[in-house]
């Protein structure tokens, strides 16, 4: 571009313009041919002549879309130097360069919102509501910017504005937006997870379903999941932690029938550590979560037990078969042991169902009383005798005590 032309923009000549023009009718039409050019439309805009910026628009409207070699329209130059009176000029010649995709798809709106500038924000969903629903080249909405760029200001207009727009296509936005996935597979709620933003998370919270706070990003990862390997601020941690199980996150990693209950659990019990280091603490829940999915695992699959089965007394630790290995739902209750007898290898038989049977082979007392000690105690097992200890694969078996 000829060096007097950028001079006249720069300083807002109209006169200079004028008489440029009159040398070479054609220099406007020679610059509209280039595909990417620096116009002088954007030296105005950049320098805040609004008078000079108007006249260009006039006599070349093109030039208010084009984008330069950078991949920036009039409007984002004037945005970036903030130059507030341009922009709304330019916005009153055209409500649609708002939605203007510059580089990596980035529109005025997604700047406003990524700088905070709220009362532009409002004005631009004011004129232009449809520029809501433009996305970067990463699929990214306004509201993933503006978490990334923690504008929390900028997110509550944006929520707020949605939540009341009666614009016709308002309940689709609604549905979409905020759990809208970008190239990563995250939701807003992802990314507040990741940023450690607690009031953004509450937020979203308010408004998102129970399939959508559960939504998986492409590592196949719930909000829920990445809060728990992501060691941020402790506090702040657990708030968005807390919140998202009362609200009834799930980890991508457990069933949705049981997550919830098993982590719910957890976190009461991981309350109280509060002089643990967080990575412990994550570590115990996990510990936590996984001694409670055996206990409720096996509390709601019991094997059926015939009524006549025999209840000997159990008061000592029990060792299996090799055909029988011990498995997670194997349980051992203690007990006094000071008094129990002491059984034989050849006493026990494991059933094939998974139940330990135990035949105790008793103390001798003397050689005249032992038989008959033992006949009347093996009949005393049903007889509301209280049982002392526990052992079972799959459920837990009562066990009457011989004395």
């Amino acid at each position: 571009m000829d060096e007097r032309m950028i001079e006249a923009a720069q300083t807002g000549d109209i006169d200079l313009l004028y008489e440029l023009i009159q040398n070479d009718p054609y220099v406007f039409q020679r610059i509209d041919d280039v595909p990417f050019f620096h116009t002088p439309l954007h030296v105005a805009a950049a320098a805040g002549h609004v008078d000079f910026m108007m006249e260009m628009i006039n006599l070349k409207p093109s030039f208010a879309r084009k984008l330069n070699q950078a991949g920036f329209s009039p409007m984002h130059l004037a945005l970036q130097d903030n130059r507030t009176q341009a922009v709304l000029q330019l916005l009153k010649f055209e409500k649609g360069l708002v939605r203007v995709k510059g580089r990596e798809g980035f529109t005025p709106l997604h700047h406003v919102v990524q700088t905070g500038a709220d009362d532009l924000l409002i004005k631009f969903l004011k004129v232009c509501p449809e520029a809501i629903e433009d996305v970067t080249v990463r699929n990214e909405t306004v509201f993933h910017l503006a978490v990334k760029s923690n504008m929390f200001e900028a997110f509550q207009v944006l929520v707020g504005w949605l939540m009341r727009s009666h614009h016709e296509s308002a309940q689709r936005w609604d549905k979409e937006l905020l759990s809208w996935a970008d190239i990563d597979g995250n939701t807003v709620l992802h990314i507040a997870a990741i940023r450690n933003r607690p009031r953004v998370v509450k937020v979203l919270l308010e408004h998102l379903h129970r399939y959508q706070i559960n939504a998986k990003n492409l590592e196949g990862l719930t909000a829920l999941d990445i809060q728990l390997q992501y060691p941020w601020n402790e506090r702040q941690a657990d708030r968005i932690r807390d919140m998202l199980i009362n609200a009834g996150g799930l980890s991508g990693s457990f069933s949705k029938e049981k997550t919830t209950w098993y982590l719910k659990w957890a976190t009461r019990s991981g309350g109280g550590k509060k002089g643990m280091p967080h990575e412990m603490r994550n570590t115990f829940l996990v510990v936590t979560v996984l001694i409670i999915t055996t206990t409720y695992e096996a509390s709601l699959n019991p094997p059926k037990t015939p009524d006549d089965s025999p209840c000997p007394s159990l008061k000592y630790q029990v060792s299996l078969s090799q055909d029988q290995p011990l498995n997670s739902h194997t349980f051992l209750h203690k007990t006094d042991i000071n008094t129990a007898p002491i059984p034989s290898p050849s006493a026990m038989d494991v059933s094939k169902k998974g139940t330990v049977k135990l035949w105790p082979t008793l103390q001798q007392e003397t050689s005249s009383s032992s038989a008959q000690h033992q006949q009347q105690h093996s009949l005393k097992c049903r007889n509301g005798t209280e049982p002392n200890a526990t052992i079972c694969f799959d459920h837990f078996v009562p066990i009457c005590n011989f004395g």
